[in-house]
């Protein structure tokens, strides 16, 4: 007679094995002071297998959920009065601006920002804030661009120049432990650049590639052809370098430009991420021996708008139609309705709205690109400076259809203008995505460091962000249907590029709007 073998079974096996894990489990489990304190223990029986893992199988004695626990000591509160750090700025005596905001990212954001761009150059050396920028972060008296490159890579930070029609900007970021580092390293570009001759010519060819480029970028051409057809002085000089000054620069001409505009009283130097005291430490032995005047006096400028238009073998249509913005940044009322006149307006691409809930709902998408197939591209824009700027709109589409598309484009600048025309529930939408737009970008430390930078150059100080979304909020639609009125009143300025054939005649265009 064969004797039966007591082999388990797989499934008994693991059930075993469970009980064995669980049970040691429970044997060695040890909590914390301090978790006691917080969370008291409830002993229950030892689990006898997996079922009773998974679903238990005697009630448990710790209280309901809508009880509260016996023996528990909360934290105490915090407090409801906290805000958010502020801005903090400190002027040195030879008027350098330092200014930080502190927050608790790992990251630590730095930038120069320099009050001089393409409106403080003379007509004869065009191009030299382009070219500026593109010397940002080349061999200075202290470094070899070959050093500098190899500091920059050993603290994994990143450096980026940046130059606009009325200032300048180099910015770096890093952990926050190198921050003493970044500020050095952006000081000693800024102060000691050197302009080595065969860096010089090395940029310069680079400089005259990248210009011939442009003709790949529809949208930038009319763009610079938008400021010199619109703007009589500074506003109108190019901001990228023309070809025909490019022998003009070299290294002679770019040190008189920076002994003569990046001075003491026209640069801030801006941080995000960092203690102010700890950075005020370090760039103040940096900064304090610099010399100079103070703000430079505004260059000349006027706004007369103009024709503009250049033939290009392309079967597409490129066309901007654009008004002055009177006031500029410093008129700050006009300057948010502006802001959410360009979102009410929006538009984008034949394929694209800019993503959720950034185009979809607004004017130029669902009056002119959700209705005529012809259309590619339909969108609002704005160029805002301290003093002026222009309000834009930029359309493409075939040859045959561009007269329709600039009475599209024209008919929508009056809609805006006039009264009744835009519904309250569409100002509120484009109320509310201008200030969620604001807030998200405002979550970037570089973000943060540049609208610090940018406004103590352009206000002198730096203004909270509640009183922009007050002043957003506290917008009407006739406070909007004024500010249109007074745009659209202004000179047009017209720019087309591609198969201009088609393209209305510039008093044509300019009467629809008398």
């Amino acid at each position: 007679m064969m004797q039966k073998n007591n082999v388990a079974s797989p499934s008994q096996t693991l059930v075993s094995r469970l009980n064995d894990l669980l049970g040691s489990q429970a044997r060695d489990v040890h909590l914390s002071p301090t978790l006691c304190q917080v969370v008291p223990m409830y002993f229950s029986p030892k689990p006898k297998g997996i079922l009773t893992w998974l679903a238990g199988d005697e009630p448990s004695n710790a209280p309901a959920l809508h009880e509260p626990m016996p023996r528990v000591h909360l934290p105490p509160q915090l407090c409801t009065e906290m805000k958010p750090g502020g801005t903090k700025m400190t002027k040195l005596k030879n008027g350098v601006r330092i200014a930080s905001e502190n927050s608790h990212s790992p990251i630590s954001t730095v930038g120069v920002y320099i009050d001089s761009g393409s409106v403080h150059e003379s007509p004869n050396v065009a191009g030299v804030s382009h070219l500026l920028e593109r010397m940002a972060f080349k061999s200075t008296s202290n470094r070899s661009h070959f050093r500098l490159v190899r500091d920059v890579e050993a603290i994994g930070g990143h450096v980026m120049a940046n130059a606009s029609r009325e200032q300048m900007s180099c910015t770096a970021d890093s952990i926050k432990t190198y921050m003493p580092h970044m500020v050095e390293l952006l000081v000693d570009c800024v102060r000691n650049s050197m302009c080595y001759n065969s860096e010089v010519h090395d940029q310069l060819v680079r400089v005259k590639a990248e210009t011939g480029e442009i003709v790949n970028n529809p949208q930038r051409i009319l763009l610079e052809a938008l400021h010199s057809a619109g703007y009589a002085g500074a506003l109108g000089q190019p901001l990228l370098a023309p070809e025909a000054s490019l022998h003009k620069l070299n290294e002679e001409v770019l040190c008189n430009f920076v002994s003569q505009n990046y001075t003491a009283g026209r640069i801030a130097l801006a941080a995000s991420g960092c203690d102010h005291d700890e950075l005020l430490q370090i760039a103040e032995p940096l900064l304090s021996d610099m010399c100079g005047s103070g703000p430079p006096t505004p260059p000349a400028t006027e706004y007369v708008g103009g024709d503009w238009r250049q033939a290009a073998e392309s079967p597409k249509t490129n066309i901007a139609l654009a008004f002055e913005i009177p006031g500029g940044w410093r008129n700050e009322k006009d300057s948010f309705a502006v802001t959410v006149l360009q979102t009410l307006l929006g538009g984008g691409g034949s394929f694209s709205a800019g993503g959720p809930g950034k185009g979809m709902y607004s004017r130029l998408y669902s009056q002119v690109l959700n209705k005529y197939e012809q259309v590619q591209s339909f969108t609002a824009f704005n160029c805002i400076y301290n003093q002026p700027g222009i309000f834009c709109i930029h359309a493409t589409s075939g040859s045959e259809f561009v007269p329709h598309l600039v009475d599209l484009a024209t008919k929508e600048f009056i809609a805006v203008a006039t009264p009744g025309e835009v519904t309250e529930a569409e100002i509120q939408r484009a109320k509310n995505m201008t200030i969620s737009a604001v807030l998200m970008n405002l979550e970037s430390s570089v973000v943060v460091t540049e609208d610090i930078g940018r406004q103590i150059l352009t206000y002198g100080n730096r203004k909270p962000v509640a009183e922009f979304i007050h002043g957003v909020q506290s917008l009407t639609l006739a406070d909007l249907s004024r500010v249109a009125q007074k745009i659209i009143f202004t000179p047009l300025t017209m720019a087309s590029w591609g198969d201009v054939t088609q393209v209305p005649r510039y008093d044509q265009v300019a009467n629809r709007f008398s």
